[in-house]
Parts: C-alpha cells; sequence; structure tokens
C-alpha cells in the first residue's frame, strides 16, 4: 500500500493526492493508452538526486511519440522542473517518481486521436523492490511461460501501461509458484527480460545481454551497467542468450530503476554460480550504489540535485 504524499502535479498544477482521480470512461482505462516513467531520488550527502533525469524524460517523450502523443503541451524542459519541483513540494529525501501521460475522457472507441492527454507526476517513498536482502543474497525466479510479445506487435522501445498486462502475467505466475520474479523468453525463444528488468548473464568474466531487438526495453540502468562495465574493464557483449545458458552461468542479475542491481541465485530451481551474488555483480553494485548515494564522485553527471534549478 503505497503511502500518499501531500501533492500531486496535474498538467501543470498541483493537486491534493486523493483528488487525482480520472473518469472511468477514460480511454486509458479501456484501451490501456498510457506511457509513463519509474524514477528514483535518492538521499545524497549534498541532499536529494534524481537519478539520469534527463535520459528517463527522453524516454517518456519517445515512448508518446511512439504512440502518436506527440503533443504532451509541455517540453522534455519543462517536465524534468516539474518532477524537481513535486519533490520539493511533498518534502522528500528519497523517493520513487512516476510520471504519467495518458489518453483522459472524450470519445470511446479504439481511435484515440479525439482523447486529451492528461499528465500526472507523482512521488512516494519506496524502498528496495525485491526485498533489501536480495541486492546480497540474490532471489529465486524461473522462465515464465509467457513470452515477450513479438517484433511489430505492441513496440517494446515503448514503456506503456498496455505493455505491462504481459508483465502482469509474468509476476503473477512466477509468485504463484513460489518464486520472486519469472525470465520472459522472446518469440523466437531467446532471452529477453524479466517482468520489469533487464537481465545480464555472466560467463567465464564476461557480460552477455540481449540486444533491443529481443523485446527488451532500453532500460537506464540497464544502460548505466553498459558504461560501468566498460569503465570497470568488464567484457560485455549484447547478443541473443539461449536459455540454457542461463542455467550454466556464473552469475545472473537483472537491473532496472526499481530493481537496481539484484543477483539471482536460482533459476527454475537450478543454483547459480554459488547461490548467491557474484563478484561481477558486487564489483558493479558498489559502483553503482557509490554514484547515486553520493559516497563517490558522480563522474557521470548521473545525478540531477533537487534543489537546483536544472532543465531536463
Amino acid at each position: 500500500m503505497l503511502t500518499p504524499t501531500d501533492k500531486i502535479w496535474h498538467n501543470g498544477r498541483f493537486i491534493p493526492w486523493a483528488d487525482a482521480t480520472i473518469h472511468v470512461l477514460s480511454h486509458v482505462v479501456s484501451y490501456g493508452s498510457s506511457v509513463f516513467e519509474g524514477i528514483r531520488c535518492y538521499s545524497t550527502p549534498a541532499g536529494p538526486a534524481v537519478f539520469r533525469l534527463r535520459e528517463h524524460v527522453r524516454r517518456m517523450v519517445d515512448s508518446a511519440k511512439i504512440y502518436r502523443m506527440e503533443n504532451l503541451g509541455y517540453s522534455a524542459e519543462q517536465l524534468g522542473d516539474a518532477m524537481l519541483e513535486l519533490v520539493r513540494v511533498n518534502r522528500m529525501d528519497s523517493c520513487y517518481i512516476r510520471p504519467i501521460a495518458l489518453r483522459g475522457y472524450g470519445e470511446m472507441g479504439v481511435n484515440p486521436l479525439h482523447n486529451p492527454i492528461d499528465i500526472y507526476l507523482a512521488c512516494w517513498s519506496w524502498g528496495k523492490y525485491l526485498g533489501e536482502e536480495a541486492l546480497a543474497e540474490g532471489v529465486d525466479v524461473c522462465v515464465s511461460s509467457w513470452n515477450r510479445f513479438a517484433p511489430n506487435t505492441l513496440p517494446a522501445l515503448a514503456k506503456a501501461g498496455a505493455n505491462y498486462m504481459n508483465s502482469q502475467l509474468i509476476k503473477m505466475e512466477a509468485l504463484a509458484n513460489g518464486y520472486s520474479e519469472g525470465i520472459a523468453l522472446d518469440t523466437a525463444g531467446y532471452v529477453s527480460e524479466g517482468s520489469g528488468e533487464n537481465i545480464f548473464v555472466v560467463r567465464d568474466g564476461k557480460i552477455h545481454t540481449p540486444p533491443l531487438g529481443a523485446s527488451v526495453l532500453p532500460g537506464i540502468t540497464r544502460d548505466s551497467i553498459l558504461t560501468l562495465a566498460r569503465d570497470l574493464g568488464i567484457p560485455l557483449v549484447e547478443t541473443i542468450i539461449p536459455r540454457e545458458l542461463l542455467y550454466i552461468a556464473d552469475e545472473v542479475f537483472f537491473s532496472g530503476t526499481a530493481a537496481e542491481i539484484t543477483p539471482i541465485r536460482s533459476i527454475d530451481k537450478i543454483k547459480i554460480g554459488s547461490g548467491r551474488r557474484g563478484p561481477v555483480a558486487e564489483k558493479l553494485q558498489k559502483e553503482f550504489f557509490g554514484v547515486i548515494t553520493g559516497s563517490r564522485e558522480d563522474r557521470y553527471g548521473w545525478l540531477t540535485p533537487v534543489h537546483a534549478a536544472v532543465g531536463a
């Protein structure tokens, strides 16, 4: 259950949390016509800072364009500034930020073009998505019976609400069978991603991760890991990954805004490596968490201070 904050931003003004409602016949309710983001704001010694704000806002704008929601009414810079103001207004030291652009109340029918576009920005406190202990001990997952959508059906590069019906099936099946998460394959049978996370496989010191063509969302944390691995001298290749490589990997781990960097200790009840976090994941975690908590230099410019007026 979410703990409400004071205010939500709606189309340029702040409204009380309880007033952020939509009509039941809004287009998004029947047809899933929304795009959104998940963004973290971290507490640092210099104050709260948002992780890779510019990249998240750009991905949301890109997602909207793919779905022909080209006129959001606000520039990327304005949306980014509004998110910073949202954190300030709610007096948050750390939080999760959820911007949503949705097709609102107007006409009914599949055609969405005559419905207004509403934008909401919300934030709230949120801890570790798969549990605090998971960062060291890892989680138990399964390969899902549900595939990711095929190319030219639903656009995987868009972070759209409708896409997450597929994610819900993957997640619910995993939970029903006693696992923390599921791994989906693409329609060709190769590894794609989790219900809400990208995936990395380590074998003989080399990291493998599926390419965007494997129905993969272009994760912001995924991109951060590509950067960290390169700078740390860890070999990494984007390549198709057969399912069986998961079972014989030395390490497997998830990445995502919510999951951050979470090791996987077993897949389909097969122990992965030592059965807990491996050295590659640990090395990446130390660098990643060092940057986002402010204990290491932000050499990539990933953090946007909340209390400084910086455009997105």
